[in-house]
This record gives structure tokens, C-alpha cells and sequence, in this order.
């Protein structure tokens, strides 16, 4: 009996799955294998909330194969020493995997091939499965990557998609395999009370019914705070228990100026894992320097610390950073309020920023949390990198009847609009019964720190 491995990583499904395909093609038998990374969790990168997503979708992947009269095999360590380990235990002659755009995974990708050459065993890296357009399909005639959105996306949205890969009717496995106890969700301490469950049947039903009508509205409602209009469908693509060539096939398919606006944002996903891919140190530096001499000291701390537990003063923020430690989610709008408040109006390093969402976040994923942080601080790809968000204008905005802000900030729930967005208005009695902190910075007096700091005041 032949048998190859295929290594599951950010990928946790069996729909639209080209690795698993391509091993069951390969092979008699199969070891889908995934490895608990021990150099992930020591670098602090398996925080409890994606810890706990991570342990749902590894029993729902598992759940699947045993329909399917296969199991997954689980073990813990160093990637490659147990890849290699299972390679030689069963004498596999490959290994498949998908491709990723971090560092982190290119080394290892490297390390792996190295290895398993010694071992005369095959490697191969399918692409186009963590993205609907994989990294470096689409580039410039004078550079490796694009550097602004819109022409790439012009390219993006004239690609011919990959076809999706059926789901497998039978995975078997080597008999005997060894493999760990599945970790579960009430084994990891400090979970957010309100983080969504994980795994391809919860991502695959949570795709579907936005397909069926939650997406036509979209175009008009997804920077509705209140509303909550957006698909969340982000943690399942960071676990890769949804697929993103199904998402932008199944909203084309829907059609209209919703699926339109959608397959733009996960346009975006595939922009931020291009740029990645050809500059990793975008993960920890400034793709475009600005010259920033950030604040830093007690002071900056302070102000740090009161953004990261919603008590800067200014609701709409505070709002969605407590939505944040509740749901270890936040709506996409709410991030980018946030996080200029913490980058422009603070002037706190945006990197003290993305370490905080990234200790949060299910959907902590590295090219989009960091590439993102970077468009909002003017150090990435924003074309107007200057650009500062009043949070009491996008209040206004975005949460006109402040709904948004009586639901995460309880202090301010018995608040009409104009009030839960402006407290600070109310008489000094009023403001104390509530409880509710005064503003930490003045907006002018932030906003012209920043623009001295950038030379442009």
C-alpha cells in the first residue's frame, strides 16, 4: 500500500481542499496530519481565543473524515521533525500542503523540502488554497508585487479562478497511525464569553445563508455599526474552514452590487497576503517609512492602556474595543476607528496596536492585521496616508442613533444619540452618576501633534 501526507495548517476543511485531492490521487492511503506548532504557541502567536476556534475546527475536520473512514492525525512539536517522523514511520513517498504568505511559513516550507529531501519523499505546495488569487499570480510589469489596491484589483477581478475541488467520499488511513487526544475548547482558559464557534460545518452554513440574501444588502450596510451587516465569515477564512475561491464563486454567482462590493473585500485579502509574500518584514516594519518618532514613556502607556480596556473617553472607540474583548471580534469599521485613534490621534506606535488585536483576534491573521494596522497608520499602502478619522464625525456616521454605542458601553445605554457620542456635553453631575471616563486627549490638540509630528503643521 502507497501511502503520502498530506499536512493540514490553515486550511481545515474538506470542501474545495486541492492538497487532500491531490493525495488521495497519489496514494492508496493517506495521513491527513496537523501539527500543534510549538514555535507558534512559544512566540505567543495561539492566543486562547483562536486556540479555542482552532479546537473546534479540528474536531470538525476530524468529525468529517471519520464520515468519511478516515481520521485526523494529530500531533504536537516541531513541524518538521513530525512531518518527517510520520514520513518515515509509514514510509510515505509525498506530502502536500498549501501555500502561505508569512515568513514564518516560507522558512518552514523550507526547512520541510530540505528535510524530506533527505528522506527522498516529495513535497508539493498547492496554491489558490488559502486565497482566491494566490500571491504573485498577479504583479506589475516593473515590480514583484502591487503596491495600491485598484489596479490590482483590476487584474484580480479579470483572473480565472481555480475550479473547486469536490469533497472527498472516502479518506482512508494507514491503520495504527499514532496520533494525540484533539485539544477542546473548554481546555483553553481566558476565552472571550463571546467568540463565535469554529469548524467547516458552522463556516460552510454561516456562507451559505449569506449567500442567500445577506450579501445583497451589503454594498449599503456594511459600515453599519449597528447593524451588524457584515457576513463574519473572517475567522473561517483565517482557518481556511470556508474557502475563498467558493466565497467569491458563490457571490458572483448571487450577482448584484452586494456580491460586487463583497468579492472587493476579499479582493483586499488576497492584496495585503501579495504584499506580504514579496516584503515579510512588513510584519514588523514600516513598508513605507514615515519618519515617525512614535510616543512613547509613562504618558503613551497610559493612554495605550486606557484604548486597549475602552475607557479613552470617546464611545465609538471605546465601543469597539470592548466589543473586541467580548466577542474577540470587531467590525470592520470599528477597526479602522480604533485603530487611527491609537496611530494618529494618540500617536502611539501602530505596532503596540496590532500586538493587542493580534493577542484578540480569531481572525488574527498576520498579512491582514498587520498590512491593515499599517493602511490606517500611513505607513502601508494607504495613498492618503495623512488622513485622520474624527471618531465623533464617524459616530454620526456610521452609528447615527448611537445603537452601537449603548450596546458595548453600558454606562452610556440610557443616552439618546447625540449624548452616547458626545457625553462629555452633559452637566458635571450627570457625567459623574454615568461613570464614564472623560475624553484622554483633546481631538484638535491630537490631531495637531500629529500632523507636527508628520511636518505638516
Amino acid at each position: 500500500m502507497t501511502v503520502c501526507v498530506v499536512l493540514f495548517t490553515r486550511d481545515l476543511r474538506l470542501h474545495d481542499h486541492p492538497p487532500l485531492r491531490a493525495g488521495l490521487d497519489a496514494a492508496d492511503e493517506v495521513v491527513p496530519l496537523f501539527v500543534l506548532d510549538r514555535a507558534i504557541e512559544g512566540a505567543g502567536f495561539a492566543p486562547a481565543n483562536r486556540a479555542a476556534f482552532l479546537a473546534d475546527s479540528l474536531a470538525d475536520l476530524d468529525a468529517g473524515l471519520r464520515r468519511r473512514g478516515g481520521r485526523l492525525v494529530l500531533r504536537a512539536g516541531d513541524v518538521v521533525e513530525e512531518v518527517c517522523r510520520v514520513v518515515r514511520e509509514h514510509d510515505a513517498r509525498e506530502v502536500h500542503l498549501s501555500a502561505d504568505a508569512s515568513r514564518y511559513a516560507q522558512r518552514r516550507e523550507e526547512r520541510l523540502r530540505g528535510a524530506l529531501a533527505e528522506l527522498r519523499c516529495a513535497l508539493t505546495v498547492h496554491d489558490a488554497v488559502a486565497n482566491a488569487v494566490p500571491p504573485g499570480d498577479v504583479v506589475p510589469a516593473s515590480s514583484d508585487h502591487f503596491a495600491v489596491f485598484t489596479p490590482y484589483f483590476r487584474r484580480w477581478d479579470a483572473q480565472t479562478l481555480r475550479p473547486a475541488v469536490a469533497v472527498p467520499r472516502r479518506v482512508p488511513v494507514p491503520a495504527g497511525v499514532a496520533s494525540r487526544d484533539l485539544p477542546r475548547r473548554a481546555g483553553v482558559a481566558g476565552v472571550s464569553p463571546g467568540l463565535a464557534r469554529g469548524g467547516e460545518e458552522e463556516g460552510r452554513a454561516r456562507l451559505a445563508a449569506w449567500l442567500r440574501g445577506g450579501v445583497d444588502a451589503y454594498e449599503d450596510r456594511h459600515d453599519d455599526l449597528a447593524g451588524d451587516a457584515t457576513s463574519r465569515l473572517s475567522p473561517h477564512l483565517h482557518f481556511g474552514t470556508v474557502s475563498a475561491v467558493e466565497c467569491v464563486r458563490g457571490a458572483r454567482e448571487r450577482g448584484g452590487p452586494g456580491a460586487e462590493a463583497f468579492v472587493r473585500q476579499l479582493a483586499w485579502r488576497d492584496f495585503h497576503h501579495q504584499v506580504l509574500a514579496a516584503r515579510p518584514d512588513a510584519s514588523h516594519a514600516d513598508y513605507r517609512s514615515r519618519g515617525d518618532r512614535w510616543r512613547r514613556g509613562a504618558d503613551a502607556e497610559r493612554d495605550a492602556d486606557a484604548w486597549r480596556s475602552g475607557r479613552t473617553g470617546y464611545p465609538i472607540v471605546d465601543a469597539a474595543m470592548r466589543q473586541l474583548a467580548h466577542e474577540g471580534w470587531m467590525h470592520n469599521r470599528g477597526r479602522l476607528l480604533a485603530a487611527s485613534f491609537l496611530a494618529k490621534t494618540l500617536y502611539v506606535d501602530w505596532r503596540v496596536g496590532a500586538r493587542h488585536f493580534l493577542d484578540l483576534l480569531v481572525d488574527g491573521d498576520v498579512a491582514n492585521n498587520q498590512l491593515n494596522w499599517q493602511w490606517v497608520a500611513g505607513t502601508g499602502t494607504d495613498t492618503r496616508p495623512h488622513r485622520v478619522l474624527n471618531p465623533v464625525l464617524q459616530a454620526r456616521r456610521y452609528d447615527p442613533d448611537g445603537a452601537y454605542v449603548r450596546r458595548w458601553v453600558p454606562e452610556l445605554a440610557g443616552l439618546d444619540g447625540r449624548s452616547a457620542h458626545q457625553p462629555w456635553r452633559l452637566a458635571d453631575a450627570e457625567r459623574k452618576r454615568l461613570g464614564y471616563p472623560a475624553p484622554i486627549v483633546d481631538l484638535a490638540e491630537g490631531l495637531a501633534r500629529f500632523k507636527r509630528a508628520r511636518g505638516r503643521g
